[in-house]
């Protein structure tokens, strides 16, 4: 087996692997709710979001712009805006509807999706397509 069989078998194991992981249903721990009565909604959302966006690409887009332009504070003014453009839609969205939208579904939508990439990276269903 060469490296790329590796790679798609590592590949399509993961997804199938999330799929499953999607259907277990979540349990919010006490610790975790102690964030937000320390920090409030606003704090724990920060540190969330912090923690989450962490080394993603939009960070390292942000550190491309800032060293090519030389006017962070600009940087920093679009990356911000940029998010809230799209982030809170999302939020208000997903506040509208959190309540009309059962969670289970979601779920195994997201489970059903997960499975089907798996299989066909395992399948490697790109070759259909040739």
């Amino acid at each position: 087996m060469d490296s790329p069989d590796i790679m798609r078998w590592i590949l399509g194991g993961s997804f199938i692997v999330m799929a499953i992981w999607t259907l277990i249903p979540d349990k919010i721990k006490e610790e975790e709710t102690q964030v937000a009565k320390h920090l409030g909604v606003f704090g724990a959302t920060l540190v969330t979001f912090f923690l989450t966006e962490m080394g993603d690409k939009t960070q390292i887009a942000t550190v491309a712009l800032a060293t090519h332009y030389a006017t962070p504070l600009m940087v920093i003014a679009g990356t911000t805006l940029g998010m809230l453009i799209a982030d809170v839609p999302a939020v208000f969205i997903g506040n509208r509807f959190a309540a009309k939208i059962p969670m289970k579904l979601v779920h195994s939508i997201a489970a059903g999706i997960f499975a089907v990439m798996g299989l066909l990276t395992l399948f490697q269903a790109d070759k259909f397509f040739k």
